[in-house]
């Protein structure tokens, strides 16, 4: 691919601590294909636009003259050059109004795609994802979505799954040491916590989890604000490197009225094969999740609420060399299917577009992972 690629990220004007996954994917498309990010900056603009545009929208039942009256939001100036590709990733479908700031961003880029890393079928504002009708592909970070976008939009969509840094995340070696016994971020069940903060207490283990309070209206978010995605993520990465297990569970476990049946995969899975922990928690009972990990042990179940996790947790302990051999084939998998830049190449493939050398490059730095990850394996066998 010689031409240039064009990012416009919304990092400025959200950030919340999931949204850094989003932004470690722009990070990882930046650095293999060398493209110029443009940041949304003037988040009030934005929405005062966004506002005019809807009731105009609405009102009138005319994009294209809701277009003409809404005002042009601030913060960026048109673009200067062309570009062979340009790919916004958005974190959900509310962010898309963003693509106002550069409005003339079709003329500018021979081909357009786009990734929005969560979205659900019961959540689709209407009037937002029509502004996607001039993308040659939509991408959604979740399954069960795709085919509504696709009506909606007008435009191919398909299914692009979320996947993490593997360079960061991956561990010096398998066997190094994990001082941290049990690592429980996010959404979580209080019994489960409960009892893992007795087990830690009784063998003076360390038990890793978040004091930050429940919010939202269920109380059933753990969610907070970051200054800098990189210096979250590698944070995430270093802690994850340095746990033995780490709780993984689908999509809103504790939410199952939202999720109305509709398993997705969490990053959760990615970032833990990654780092090479041992997974313990409820998985997506849906045959993509078994198509992306369809190798032995990858998590253990463990019920969302398990006031008996102590015990399941002595049961694992008590076979070592089992763990050491998850461990590696956790991390050999991701190093070989779930690094971002796999996802980038199916983003390449789908616009016939052709892969970097830096994109090659990538692709040797991880099969040295997974050859050292391979290593361990041939130890415990």
């Amino acid at each position: 691919m010689h031409g240039k690629v064009l990012l416009l990220s919304q990092r400025r004007i959200s950030d919340l601590v999931a949204f850094c996954l989003a932004y470690e994917f722009e990070d990882t498309f930046l650095a293999v294909t060398g493209a110029e990010r443009i940041d949304a900056t003037d988040f009030a603009s934005i929405e005062f636009s966004r506002r005019v545009y809807k009731l105009v929208r609405l009102a009138s039942g005319s994009p294209s003259l809701a277009a003409r009256l809404a005002p042009v939001p601030r913060g960026n100036a048109p673009l200067a050059g062309d570009f062979e590709l340009f790919f916004p990733i958005f974190n959900n479908a509310f962010e898309l109004y963003s693509l106002a700031t550069i409005p003339d961003w079709r003329k500018r880029c021979r081909k357009a795609a786009c990734f929005i890393s969560e979205i659900w079928t019961d959540l689709l504002p209407e009037y937002l994802l029509e502004l996607l009708s001039e993308f040659d592909h939509v991408f959604t970070g979740l399954q069960h979505c795709a085919d509504d976008v696709a009506r909606i939009t007008g435009r191919p969509c398909s299914y692009l799954p979320l996947a993490t840094d593997v360079l960061r995340f991956a561990p010096a070696g398998t066997d190094q040491p994990r001082p941290i016994e049990v690592c429980n971020i996010g959404r979580r069940s209080q019994v489960t916590h409960r009892a893992l903060l007795a087990d830690a207490a009784r063998r003076n283990s360390f038990y890793y989890y978040d004091t930050v309070a429940a919010s939202g209206a269920d109380l059933k978010q753990r969610t907070f604000r970051v200054d800098d995605p990189q210096e979250h993520r590698l944070m995430l990465a270093t802690i994850l490197k340095h746990s033995r297990y780490f709780i993984a569970n689908r999509s809103h476990v504790n939410n199952p009225e939202f999720t109305a049946g509709r398993d997705e995969i969490s990053a959760r899975f990615y970032e833990g094969i990654a780092a090479g922990t041992i997974m313990i928690g409820e998985a997506p009972r849906t045959a993509e999740f078994k198509r992306q990990f369809d190798w032995p042990d990858v998590v253990t179940h463990l019920p969302f609420d398990s006031p008996n996790v102590a015990d399941i947790l002595a049961d694992l302990n008590s076979d070592p060399d089992r763990l050491a051999t998850v461990r590696s084939r956790n991390l050999r998998e991701a190093a070989r299917r779930h690094d971002w830049l796999y996802r980038i190449e199916t983003v390449f493939d789908t616009l016939g577009l052709k892969p970097t050398e830096a994109m090659q490059a990538r692709t040797e730095r991880l099969a040295q992972i997974a050859r050292q990850a391979d290593a361990g394996l041939r130890t415990h066998a």
